[in-house]
């Protein structure tokens, strides 16, 4: 009995001095990419699949902290896209759909911590912030955000009218169904989709006051196409991001570019930590 205990005990200290050494290994492998996080709502007494709360949004943040992860801002990342240097370990955190918890509850804790940030809005929420089920980002907000910290806090496109789907059909890649029962002709659906793109980037130039800030995307359910990229293109946009769930890397390309996803309330800290660790990849510096 007592050397079979003994015999566990020792193929215990092998495995966990195998995973430490892997650990490691990976640690080391952990240049030259990107985990890009993807949040969506942090608030404290709503609750879903895609809602952390605030101690939980601030512990994973902490956690990656302690373990060595350095945060980045999305012009840093788009520096690291073009050519530039980044840190080992980098993480950039990103929130889809523009909700006003954002504000209340997220921007209060980035700044607490120092952690810079992006947020892919809804444009057409900005004029009516408060119709939608989950109240969004006004105007005012966003403006206060980007004066508070420039360069920290970004705010960039998930479509002006084009988050919703027709059956299996995103509104983004068409052709839709129009009101009158008939199916829109492919370059009908390109006409809208244009139309979409390039009002959304208008309305965040407007509240830059640049008239090329808005140059990033996230696709509505992480759906695209090649219409649709081309389209984003001549709108101005030179980034798009998607929900694949794995580094980021300059082997993917601009308008695809990949997400971990972190704003599941069942995604503790170590498990976030795990999921990013075991996502990093082998990657040649850049020439």
């Amino acid at each position: 009995m007592i050397k079979k205990v003994l015999a566990a005990l020792l193929l215990a200290v092998v495995l966990i001095g195998a995973l430490d050494a892997w650990s490691y290994k990976d640690a080391l492998r952990y240049r030259n990419q990107v985990a890009v996080l993807m949040y969506h709502h942090v608030h404290d007494t709503d609750q879903s699949s895609s809602t952390v709360s605030t101690a939980l949004f601030r512990d994973q943040l902490n956690y990656l902290k302690s373990k060595g992860y350095h945060f980045i801002s999305l012009g840093e990342f788009k520096q690291f896209y073009d050519g530039g240097a980044v840190p080992d370990k980098a993480v950039l955190v990103t929130f889809d759909d523009g909700y006003k918890s954002f504000y209340d509850y997220a921007y209060p804790v980035l700044k607490e911590l120092d952690v810079p940030a992006v947020n892919f809005v809804i444009t057409k929420d900005l004029d009516d912030p408060l119709a939608p089920s989950i109240p969004t980002l006004s105007r005012d907000q966003i403006r206060q955000m980007l004066s508070e910290r420039p360069g920290r806090y970004d705010f960039q496109c998930h479509s002006n009218n084009l988050h919703f789907k027709q059956g299996k059909t995103a509104a983004i890649t068409g052709p839709l169904t129009r009101d009158d029962g008939a199916l829109e002709t492919p370059e009908q659906a390109v006409a809208r989709v244009a139309a979409d793109t390039k009002a959304c980037a208008q309305q965040l130039n407007e509240l830059y006051g640049s008239d090329h800030a808005a140059d990033s995307f996230a696709y509505p359910f992480g759906i695209h196409s090649k219409t649709a990229q081309d389209l984003l293109t001549q709108a101005g946009f030179r980034y798009a991001f998607t929900i694949v769930n794995e580094m980021a890397t300059r082997a993917n390309p601009k308008l695809e570019i990949p997400r971990v996803n972190a704003g599941n309330p069942a995604i503790r800290p170590e498990l976030l930590d795990k999921q990013i660790m075991l996502r990093v990849q082998s990657v040649k510096p850049f020439p």
